[in-house]
């Protein structure tokens, strides 16, 4: 039986293994075989290879820091509120990358069974993201 203290553990454990090191060996520790991600595009299969090519997309377009803020567990469920750091290093919808940091604010759900993550949904504000990119004050600004 998963306890409130493993399964708070487990998404800890995936934020930084996963998002922050890209250590995809190790997504079977912590993805149940029946994964479901409700929160990727829709040119992602919803399973964890889809999750695999979504990080491996944000990795291409970004150097990226997951930080928990604030996390809550109430029996399989988990609510996490986090800020994402970045630098853009690739193209990301339409903007050249110029070295530009930005900060972002979302929240994850994840249901856990078995001791590992069966389903997540996100929610990220895409839009504050790429108004911090546009309007950095970062390189050169071409005025048209």
């Amino acid at each position: 039986m998963d306890t409130p203290t493993s399964t708070r553990t487990i998404i800890a454990d995936f934020i930084e293994n996963i998002w922050n090191k890209n250590r995809f060996e190790t997504l079977d520790d912590y993805l149940h075989p029946e994964f479901i991600d409700h929160s990727l595009p829709a040119s992602f299969p919803a399973n964890q290879q889809g999750l695999k090519q979504w990080i491996q997309a944000t990795s291409a377009a970004f150097e990226h820091q997951t930080g928990i803020e604030e996390q809550v567990t109430e029996g399989d469920t988990v609510m996490i509120k986090f800020t994402m750091q970045v630098r853009q290093i690739g193209v990301w919808r339409g903007i050249e990358p110029m070295g530009a940091e930005a900060s972002v604010v979302g929240y994850r759900c994840f249901k856990v069974s078995d001791g590992k993550i069966r389903e997540h949904w996100a929610l990220l504000d895409g839009n504050s993201l790429e108004n911090q990119l546009r309007n950095s004050t970062h390189g050169c600004k071409i005025q048209v």
